[in-house]
């Protein structure tokens, strides 16, 4: 709220531990975009100054009819299903007023990079299998 000024001894400091959180957040967006676009039925847009991305993704018909019998959202079944398997949570994009016909969700982009990049190959390998059960 109040950073150091350009004449006081803490700014240097100050500048380098801010790029150093803007590079590391950067880097792990770009892990994120890139890794859910390379799962099938995912697309998403690079962030644009926000902690978060929200990928599409496609689901299949048996999906929709199972989240429709348990009077869900597709999305919102999705979310669950990931998170009762892999621990994983993500917020149903349907809260957010998507498009109809399609789904979404949201997640952050703040884990360190470790730890992103295991939660993305449980997310993976998660929807491999979905697709799988519900194709």
């Amino acid at each position: 709220v109040n950073p150091p000024k350009p004449n006081e001894p803490s700014y240097q400091l100050f500048l380098k531990e801010k790029q150093h959180t803007l590079c590391s957040l950067a880097e792990r967006s770009q892990l994120v975009v890139d890794t859910l676009n390379s799962i099938p039925g995912f697309k998403v847009n690079p962030a644009m100054g926000a902690m978060y991305v929200f990928p599409r993704i496609e689901l299949p018909k048996k999906a929709i009819a199972a989240a429709e019998k348990e009077g869900q959202q597709p999305d919102v079944f999705y979310a669950f299903k990931l998170l009762e398997s892999t621990g994983i949570c993500v917020i149903p994009g349907s809260g957010f007023e998507q498009r109809p016909g399609t789904y979404h969700f949201r997640t952050t982009i703040l884990p360190q990079k470790e730890k992103m990049k295991t939660m993305l190959e449980n997310l993976k390998q998660f929807h491999i299998r979905f697709l799988e059960e519900y194709k």
